[in-house]
């Protein structure tokens, strides 16, 4: 069953003509020395927060009244020819066009032979990511969950989103088998670069909640990286900070076999399996366990599965 969609996609076509000369990929630079910041939507056509944030944050005067402190501010709008195809009759229709544009930042797929429409447009993206020293990547999810924060592998990711102070629940992975993510590419997933990323899961794909982490967490990673003043931004804010933040170690990735994995018993984003041992799953005749107490579902998908998706990666609190 398809959730309600409480969000309208905005339109976007006011924002496809720029002076980067990348259609969607707007930069502006303060004239003052300084980091680049570069802050991303709609890497899934789907993903309706995104827009809506970058959306209101042109409405506050982006690139008339508002400008970065110092450094520079890239902003993107991604997928754009998937969120063209966007119809709230069938809104998971429009998630990609051909890949998914979050697996395709490895070298070896960017400069590769391969061809489709999202690894053009990461073709087209791939200098200005390159060039940024920061970057916040605006997603959400397609089954009910509290906010997450994906720090990447490293512990820096979660020491930056400390930094932020929200949502409450962290976690770093193991990335994905299936490719690289945007937000791990070059000095992001370099331990020793002082480069640094974020990839925050604002909630359900459609539900008004989502818009509102999307900007909040918009406003405070742009007052974190000095784009703007805590005056602006304090007057802007929407949400509390929660009282405390978790981070949610992930250990192992659960994959689909075949299309009939299913899981044993309905579970939810961050769920957590008391004990060790427990049946969580099955495909065909394999039964997949838990392998310790406290064990937390991450963003299990209840959709069918087909062979090597990622149906749900299993971590506990740290």
């Amino acid at each position: 069953m398809t959730p309600s969609i409480e969000l309208k996609a905005p339109g976007i076509g006011p924002y496809r003509i720029s002076a980067s000369g990348v259609d969607h990929v707007h930069v502006f630079d303060s004239g003052r020395p300084g980091p680049v910041v570069m802050v991303q939507a709609l890497t899934h056509g789907n993903e309706l927060c995104g827009a809506i944030a970058l959306d209101w944050l042109f409405k506050q005067g982006l690139g008339r009244t508002l400008r970065p402190l110092h450094g520079e501010l890239i902003i993107s709008f991604a997928n754009v020819e998937a969120y063209s195809r966007f119809d709230a009759a069938d809104p998971n229709a429009s998630r990609c066009v051909d890949e998914d544009l979050n697996r395709v930042w490895h070298d070896s797929v960017l400069f590769g032979a391969g061809d489709s429409l999202e690894l053009r447009r990461a073709r087209q993206l791939q200098p200005f990511v390159d060039r940024a020293d920061f970057l916040f990547d605006i997603h959400s999810m397609q089954d009910a969950c509290r906010p997450l924060m994906v720090c990447g592998m490293l512990d820096k990711g979660a020491a930056f989103a400390r930094e932020l102070g929200m949502p409450g629940d962290l976690l770093i992975d193991t990335g994905h088998p299936s490719g690289l993510r945007m937000r791990d590419r070059g000095g992001f997933g370099d331990a020793a670069s002082p480069k640094n990323a974020l990839l925050i899961e604002c909630g359900q794909h459609w539900e008004q909640s989502s818009a509102d982490v999307a900007i909040d967490g918009l406003i405070r990673f742009l007052k974190l990286a000095g784009m703007v003043d805590a005056a602006w931004a304090a007057a802007r804010l929407r949400l509390p900070l929660p009282a405390t933040q978790r981070l949610i170690r992930v250990d192992r990735a659960v994959t689909a076999l075949s299309a009939d994995f299913q899981f044993l018993q309905p579970v939810r984003g961050l769920d957590v399996i008391a004990k060790a041992g427990t049946a969580f799953a099955q495909d065909g005749d394999t039964v997949f366990l838990t392998s310790y107490d406290d064990t937390v579902l991450v963003m299990p998908s209840l959709k069918h599965g087909k062979p090597g998706n990622t149906m749900v990666r299993l971590g506990r609190f740290d």
